[in-house]
């Protein structure tokens, strides 16, 4: 992985390394107040606009603003973008809580990485209510995930020119989650910037037929039916083929039916899948931390983070069902 794929949320790290250093939060702040006072302008969509104005004083169309000579000019240009008063100002409730503005390097665009807050005052991970967490999504991906395309809509305006490029849509933007652990205990809380590879041990595709073979075997059982094996197998090679998460999220019509139904997969964390959790002593209390799946650029990129947080810790953990990640720490 190239240091370039993610310096928006190295840059992120860092701001908030530097607001909890300054005081400007502190480890039991709400999460949109340690983003927001840690990166305020560097978001292409922020899902709750009207309190990141409204409480935080950060509103994400101010540099959109900046490119006409007048409110007026800019209302009338953003309303034909399909955008009203309400959805500028609104919390949306989609996914993902915030989204970095993309870059352009080398010809390729880069960044734009996707950002889901998940705080729990227990040690674990609160769970994933609206999307199974993937290393990447596209902005295509998240318009059927979320039933609408208000995400892209938002973030393709505030991304102005680079939006225009031909695989703007399609471009795989990396997940990470803020997730926090112990909130309120100032002696165990833990707060990270978690790469969502740490959270996807096996392929998305395999996890949602297994899904549905699982929950197809339980109802043998409750109904104490035997089934062959071979029809067994050949059931499995079917669902096998229940590989996209998009067409499962969309809304399925049936025939005659007066709604028209659609599946959301929410997902738990296993404890073993927890960087918080005690099978990684090395993510210590009272710590901040960067997590992100080792690579042959290491190298490079504890450099490139050391030079923006020269007091950091750079160590290696062993992911039990995911090989090593290196851990970036921040003790506070």
């Amino acid at each position: 992985m190239q240091f370039k794929e993610f310096e928006d949320v190295v840059e992120f790290y860092a701001g908030i390394v530097g607001a909890l250093k300054s005081g400007r939060v502190g480890p039991h702040s709400p999460l949109e107040e340690i983003v927001l006072e840690s990166c305020g302008d560097c978001f292409a969509y922020i899902d709750n606009r009207r309190d990141a104005k409204g409480r935080y004083d950060c509103d994400l169309w101010e540099d959109v603003r900046d490119r006409f000579d007048d409110e007026n000019q800019f209302m009338s240009w953003i309303k034909s973008k399909g955008m009203t008063d309400k959805l500028l100002y609104s919390k949306s409730e989609q996914f993902p809580d915030f989204m970095f503005k993309v870059r352009k390097h080398s010809g390729k665009l880069l960044c734009g990485s996707l950002l889901e807050l998940k705080d729990s005052k227990s040690g674990s991970i609160a769970s994933f209510n609206s999307t199974l967490p993937t290393k990447c999504k596209s902005l295509e991906e998240l318009d059927v995930i979320n039933g609408k395309n208000l995400v892209s809509r938002v973030a393709s305006i505030v991304d102005g020119e680079l939006a225009s490029e031909k695989f703007y849509s399609a471009f795989e933007r990396r997940c990470f989650y803020l997730v926090r652990t112990h909130a309120g205990n100032d002696d165990k809380v833990k707060i990270s910037v978690v790469d969502a590879s740490f959270f996807e041990t096996v392929p998305k595709e395999h996890l949602i037929y297994q899904m549905f073979l699982n929950i197809l075997r339980a109802h043998l059982e409750k109904k104490e039916i035997e089934m062959p094996p071979e029809t067994l197998d050949q059931i499995e090679k079917a669902l096998s083929y229940l590989t996209d998460q998009t067409i499962i999220a969309s809304s399925q019509v049936i025939e005659k039916a007066s709604v028209r139904p659609r599946l959301r997969i929410m997902a738990e964390v296993h404890s073993e899948g927890n960087p918080h959790s005690s099978f990684y002593p090395d993510v210590s209390n009272r710590s901040l931390n960067l997590i992100i799946g080792a690579s042959e650029d290491d190298g490079e990129i504890v450099e490139a983070v050391s030079r923006k947080i020269p007091e950091i810790d750079a160590i290696t953990i062993k992911h039990r069902r995911n090989g090593e990640h290196v851990v970036f720490r921040f003790g506070f």
